[in-house]
């Protein structure tokens, strides 16, 4: 895949979300039962390599340790680092729900969290020989929980900045640089985004309080929302990220191109291009990319709407 269909369509960079999939050495308790090896990981990095391909692994952070009714591999393991341990997994999980339950968070102030965190994301970037690290840290809902001995009372703004910051700061120790989804760092309210696309719970002020190397991935998949210009004009390299809408993706790589154009010297290089995201598992991404039924609609595929917003050249 990555020489017939990723390198004939000019990509130079892939994300791969591993979480907790790999045979992690320091931590092997958190490794998932299908994980990837070392070896697996050097053939996608090799195969890579030989294309100009960067590779970036991927572990969601902060948010996301949790989906539907299952507990993800860190709080199943290590209850202690729930920010709400007074929530319960739920057997039939349904949205909305009675305690605002999308996806569990762990606490980022809880003593030792970030000794164990750290040494699996430096068991990645190695693996990977990666000088970027992603660490997801979007819709991030449960954060600054008044029940929380450590974070109650305090400003989720802060609260999330301090936990990028240590991240990015730890990453940068050894010359890496983070990403991180948008969403946490725009106004929810304001803007008209909601609570998906965009923060309700004010952690947007974080914005002003984080290092400005952190790379930011801009997702909206419904409509190209220009926030991408807000990022650059703070200081941040961004990236605008659809999904499965392709009139949506061909606007947001029209504006990335606008922005570029009609921008200072100082700000056109923070719009660093398009991340097109696939959230499904591999085998059904394969299917649907070389299947040759039209979806209906406007909505398809994220293959479909990767394959119209990069032809093969």
């Amino acid at each position: 895949f990555l020489h017939n269909e990723l390198a004939p369509r000019k990509i130079n960079t892939l994300i791969l979300r591993v979480d907790y999939d790999y045979r992690f050495q320091s931590h092997p308790e958190l490794s998932d039962s299908d994980a990837l090896s070392k070896a697996d990981v050097k053939k996608m990095v090799q195969a890579c390599r030989s294309l100009d391909i960067r590779l970036i692994p991927e572990m969601d952070l902060l948010g996301h340790q949790s989906w539907a009714g299952h507990t993800g591999k860190l709080l199943s393991v290590y209850p202690r680092f729930d920010e709400t341990p007074w929530v319960k997994m739920p057997k039939h999980y349904k949205w909305p729900n009675a305690q605002d339950l999308y996806c569990k968070s762990y606490c980022p102030l809880y003593p030792g969290i970030h000794k164990v965190i750290f040494a699996l994301i430096d068991e990645l970037c190695d693996a990977f020989e990666s000088n970027a690290f992603h660490a997801g840290m979007d819709e991030v809902f449960y954060i600054g929980e008044d029940k929380c001995p450590r974070c109650g009372g305090r400003d989720p703004a802060a609260l999330f900045a301090g936990e990028v910051s240590r991240i990015r700061n730890h990453l940068a120790e050894k010359g890496r640089r983070l990403w991180i989804w948008g969403d946490r760092l725009l106004d929810g309210k304001t803007t008209g985004l909601g609570m998906w696309e965009a923060s309700m719970n004010n952690t947007y002020r974080a914005i002003d309080m984080i290092p400005k190397d952190v790379v930011i991935c801009d997702w909206h998949y419904e409509r190209a929302d220009q926030t991408a210009v807000y990022f650059a004009m703070k200081g941040f390299d961004v990236v605008s990220c659809p999904f499965r809408n392709p009139r949506t993706a061909a606007w947001q790589m029209e504006d990335m191109h606008k922005f570029r154009q009609r921008s200072t010297s100082e700000m056109r290089d923070r719009f660093r291009g398009i991340v097109e995201t696939s959230w499904s598992d591999w085998e059904s991404f394969l299917r649907d990319f070389y299947s040759h039924q039209k979806s209906a609609g406007e909505k398809t595929t994220a293959a479909d709407c990767f394959k119209q917003l990069f032809p093969k050249t």
